[in-house]
Parts: C-alpha cells; sequence; structure tokens
C-alpha cells in the first residue's frame, strides 16, 4: 500500500499579516493538490502544469512580499530577498528532476520533503520577523496618527 504524503496548513504557521497569511494557505493547497496528482499517478501533463502553476504562483507571492517590504522600509529585505532567490533556485532543479524523471516516487518524495520543509523554515523564521516588522510600523504609524 503506498502512502499518499499530505501537505497541509497549520495555525501554527500563522505571520499575523493577513495578506501573507492567505498567500501561504493557498501554497499549502497547491502543494497538497501536486502531491494528490503524483499519488493518484495523474497524466504527467497534469502533474507538470501543477508544477508550473505552483513555480509561477510562490514568485508572484515573494513578489508580493519584496513589494511589502520596500514599501515599509523593511531593513532585512535583502537577506529575506536572498532567501527567496535560493528557493526558486532549488524549485528550478526539483522541476528539472522532474522534467528528467517524472512524478515517480523519488521525486515525490524529495519535492515534499524540500519544498515544505523549506516554507515552514522560511515562514517561522523569516516572514515572522517581517510580520512583526509590519505590526510595528503599523503601531508607530498609529501612535503618531492619534488613534
Amino acid at each position: 500500500m503506498e502512502v499518499r504524503i499530505r501537505v497541509s496548513w497549520d495555525r501554527s504557521l500563522e505571520t499575523g499579516d493577513p495578506e501573507i497569511d492567505e498567500q501561504h494557505q493557498e501554497l499549502f493547497r497547491r502543494i497538497d493538490q501536486l502531491m494528490a496528482a503524483t499519488h493518484d499517478r495523474r497524466a504527467r501533463a497534469e502533474v507538470g502544469r501543477l508544477l508550473t502553476f505552483l513555480g509561477d504562483y510562490v514568485v508572484s507571492h515573494f513578489e508580493a512580499e519584496e513589494r511589502i517590504m520596500v514599501e515599509a522600509g523593511y531593513p532585512a529585505a535583502p537577506a529575506h530577498r536572498a532567501e527567496h532567490q535560493h528557493f526558486v533556485t532549488e524549485y528550478g532543479r526539483l522541476f528539472q528532476d522532474y522534467q528528467a524523471d517524472g512524478p515517480g516516487s523519488v521525486f515525490v518524495i524529495k519535492f515534499g520533503n524540500r519544498v515544505t520543509a523549506w516554507l515552514c523554515e522560511h515562514i517561522c523564521r523569516t516572514d515572522r520577523r517581517l510580520a512583526d516588522y509590519l505590526a510595528t510600523q503599523r503601531d508607530h504609524r498609529d501612535a503618531h496618527s492619534g488613534q
């Protein structure tokens, strides 16, 4: 019996920033869809579409975070951006593995482990720092506007 790897959002991953949290939840939903597609041995083309969509969504999410960082004058933005770039590179390698070997068991395990581990680590450490900074900036702004 083959076990399906499930990937699900957990409230412990919340950063406190609604926009960022919503995008993270969508990332986890899409990763879970990909894991289901590979487990169910759906057509290689469908798995490829899911991988491409997920890669595009990740880039779009990173761009949104980076826009937020620039607008807020976030001092750790360069390091945060570098983590994003590292992930995009790693995702590209995983996509190349998929293109070479298909969506077999090794790919599924490697993808599931690397992507979800990286996202959880990044969210819990790096994105939470960003969300904390944004909350501090909002509090500071509110205090100076008399609210």
